[in-house]
């Protein structure tokens, strides 16, 4: 038992080395933007502040409620850092959670087997996946390392990979009680309540993979059980969401246009193109489709079931979500998150044991070398988190100073409203002065006039009533303060 525990535990030093040496060098490039200062990302500490404010709560979200990004966050609170330090320790937990979710998948220990070793490889290689992307765009490819962000469904990513560890583990007991569905139908109903892409990602293959395997009669009744967890978890999931549906401003069906397919296409083909252009981009594509290659020599070659069926969600998830996604008509490249995440699971569908030349020397060495990594990437994130941004300072110490209330577009705004040390000074806004009811608190519309305007280089022309002239202009970097304190503007009906 001893050594069971220096293993699990040498495996979860490995992955926080790990987790500091990747937010340590995403951090450090322009793909920061993505952590700390772009519109969406910053939906989860929003709406926690505004829940720890006591302020009326009137949210208007998307179809995607972030339930357990934002109590991670809210958990992460407690500690004494400004937001953009939480939001760096997120980074971090959250590429913890998928060590912990590969761990799930790589199976049980048994003699001749290597799963904690075999989990850190694989934690190693998203590593790898996510460094190689350094862009600032929230519409490329570079989707692995938004797993790093609390926006862009990284629970639901994690919450993917430990459902096809469950089913694996269920599929691999002798005696199936009852923990493996109940675990599987709790994490489908939270997933699915959260993010419906859930039952895209995991329900609807894992029912498919269990169904084909239900053949066979010795996992006939373990296929069923499961598939019935998935289907009665994803289905309690859609029921919560319904007391919720004055905060879901556009459900998943909103964005499903089948008319779309041949523009998709196109769209994620420019993106693939794009991604390619780069070495970077060649090594990610080049180390996913050698992973999908082998998950697929994996599933003819294996014969163990829990095996073969991570080696067919290996290729079958990223497969189905492509395809999905097109056919669909999509548009937004974080819907094919999967693709990036699922074929990891071809270094865990056998993790076998390997004999090295002197292993206490080579492991020794491999753990200092990461424990050094990991611990000289901390100034890096830190300095990262720490970076003086005058443009922000200057908008926020204004605002505070006017005692006033302004507003902003979506893009401009929702970075100063979240440093602001009042944000419902901030109002979100369309160009036409009409409130912008999108990833926001409602309630700051009951104030229905702004007396200043924040603008930068992503803000449109506003439409401001004929006559109205500012008072001054207020430079701040890359902002842009228009006052009209004296001639206050109206605001409009609030929508999305």
């Amino acid at each position: 038992m001893r050594g069971v525990w220096v293993r699990e535990g040498a495996g979860w030093l490995a992955a926080t080395a790990l987790a500091l040496i990747v937010a340590g060098q995403v951090a450090s490039t322009a793909r920061s933007e993505m952590l700390f200062r772009d519109g969406d990302s910053l939906i989860v500490a929003m709406f926690v502040r505004s829940l720890f404010s006591g302020e009326p709560l009137d949210w208007a979200m998307s179809s995607v409620l972030f339930i357990p990004e934002s109590a991670v966050f809210a958990l992460l609170s407690a500690l004494p850092l400004n937001v953009n330090g939480l939001l760096a320790v997120n980074a971090v937990v959250n590429v913890l959670g998928l060590y912990g979710a590969l761990r799930l998948a790589a199976g049980r220990r048994s003699p001749g087997r290597a799963p904690v070793a075999w989990s850190v490889i694989a934690l190693g290689v998203f590593g790898l996946l996510a460094m190689t992307e350094t862009s600032a765009s929230r519409t490329s490819f570079e989707v692995a390392s938004l797993l790093l962000t609390t926006t862009y469904y990284s629970a639901t990513v994690i919450a993917m990979i430990a459902s096809i560890g469950i089913v694996r583990r269920a599929l691999e007991s002798p005696h199936l009680g009852w923990g493996a569905p109940l675990a599987l139908a709790a994490i489908a109903t939270v997933s699915v309540l959260s993010n419906p892409l859930y039952a895209v990602w995991a329900t609807a293959p894992l029912a498919l993979l269990l169904a084909f395997g239900a053949w066979r009669q010795t996992l006939r009744r373990t296929s069923i059980l499961l598939i019935a967890a998935l289907g009665v978890g994803s289905v309690l999931g859609m029921a919560l969401r319904m007391p919720l549906e004055p905060w879901i401003m556009r459900s998943g069906a909103g964005y499903v246009q089948p008319g779309e397919w041949l523009a998709s296409v196109q769209y994620y083909g420019d993106f693939a193109l794009e991604r390619l252009r780069t070495p970077l981009g060649i090594l990610a594509g080049a180390v996913l489709l050698a992973l999908i290659a082998v998950a697929v020599v994996q599933t003819l070659r294996v014969r163990e079931p829990g095996a073969r069926l991570v080696a067919a969600s290996a290729w079958l998830i990223p497969l189905a979500v492509v395809v999905g996604g097109i056919a669909l008509g999509t548009h937004a490249t974080r819907y094919l998150a999967p693709a990036a995440f699922a074929p990891l699971l071809a270094l865990l569908v056998t993790p076998r044991a390997v004999r090295l030349p002197r292993p206490r020397v080579l492991i020794a060495a491999v753990a200092a070398a990461l424990l050094v990594a990991g611990v000289g990437s901390v100034p890096r994130l830190v300095a990262a988190a720490q970076h003086p941004d005058a443009d922000l300072a200057c908008v926020t110490d204004w605002v505070a100073a006017s005692d006033r209330t302004g507003g902003g577009q979506f893009w401009t705004v929702r970075l100063p409203k979240l440093h602001a040390d009042d944000p419902s000074q901030l109002l979100q806004l369309h160009a036409t002065l009409d409130g912008y009811a999108w990833l926001v608190n409602r309630h700051d519309f009951q104030t229905r006039e702004v007396t200043f305007l924040l603008e930068d280089a992503q803000s449109g022309a506003f439409q401001v009533p004929p006559g109205a002239v500012p008072d001054a202009v207020i430079e701040c970097g890359r902002y842009r303060i228009v006052d009209f304190g004296s001639h206050p503007l109206p605001v409009g009906e609030p929508v999305s």
